[in-house]
Order: C-alpha cells, then structure tokens, then sequence
C-alpha cells in the first residue's frame, strides 16, 4: 500500500465508454476518491460499489468524485456499471499495471485487493484505507477523510 502523505501516482486510462480518464484532470479541483476492488459483480464488491453510489451526494458535498479500479475488461466494467447504475466510472486494468503502481496487489498476487486512497486536491494521498474482509468501513472511513481534509469533524 503506498504512503499517506506521498504522491499519488498519475493515472491515464481509457474507460469502456471510450472516454479518457487522468487523475491529474482532478487536480486543483476535486478530492479523489480512488477504490481497487477484486472483481465486477461478486457480492462484496457489489456491496462496495453500491455502498459508494447510494453516498454519491455525500461524497460529492465533500468535493469528491469516486474512482473504481479493478482487473477487470472495459466490457465487464460497462456490463456491471450498468446493471448497478453506477454514478462513477470504473477503469479496467487487466494487466494490472496500474493495481501494481498503486500496491493494491491481492492474495498471492491473483486477486486486487481491497484499498480506498482519499487523494486530496493537490494529489497527495491524505488516507489509504484496507479492510479486505469490513467492506462497510471503507464508506465510513472515506468520508471521514474527507471531513478531515475539509476541516470538518468527523462525526
């Protein structure tokens, strides 16, 4: 897991809809939140993506936009966003090269694991957050650094 309080490393990407994503595009003007997950359409995964869709609102008051990363096709991401109505975009990384630039590197190299970095505006991460198997608290835990980030307390 990379270093509180370090760089976040750039991302550029194209998403399954076409689109091109980069973190830097965020810079000056959002908190990110960035969120590797093992794999579209499993339970907790699904619970995951969910739980940050249903708090879209809240998270987006607190100046941040949500960003999934997992291994897998821009075809599943498309297929699971869709079916889940999902608020944000979801990058493919089926070669894992941005999971391994983010140390997100699950169970004997062959899954993702579960990591939310909080990356504030000017593109230091201010929280790395991993509950492999406490799904829920990567909600709680976010938002809290972001109130943090804000200023405000985290309650």
């Amino acid at each position: 897991m990379l270093k509180e309080g370090t760089a976040a490393p750039e991302i550029e990407a194209e998403l399954g809809d076409g689109t091109h994503f980069a973190l830097s595009d965020y810079r000056g003007k959002s908190n990110v939140v960035l969120y590797f997950y093992p794999k579209d359409f499993t339970p907790g995964c699904t619970r995951e993506a969910c739980s940050f869709r249903d708090n879209s609102a809240d998270l987006e008051q607190l100046d941040a936009v949500v960003v999934g990363v997992s291994g897998d096709t821009a075809e599943s991401h498309e297929s699971f966003s869709a079916k889940h109505e999902l608020s944000f975009p979801l990058i493919p990384d089926p070669e894992k090269k941005i999971i391994k630039q983010y140390e997100a590197i699950g169970f004997l190299g062959l899954t993702t694991a579960r990591i939310t970095y909080v990356i504030d505006k000017e593109g230091i991460i201010r929280r790395a957050i991993r509950h492999d198997l406490a799904i829920g608290r990567h909600l709680e835990d976010t938002v809290a650094a972001l109130r943090s980030i804000q200023g405000v307390g985290a309650s």
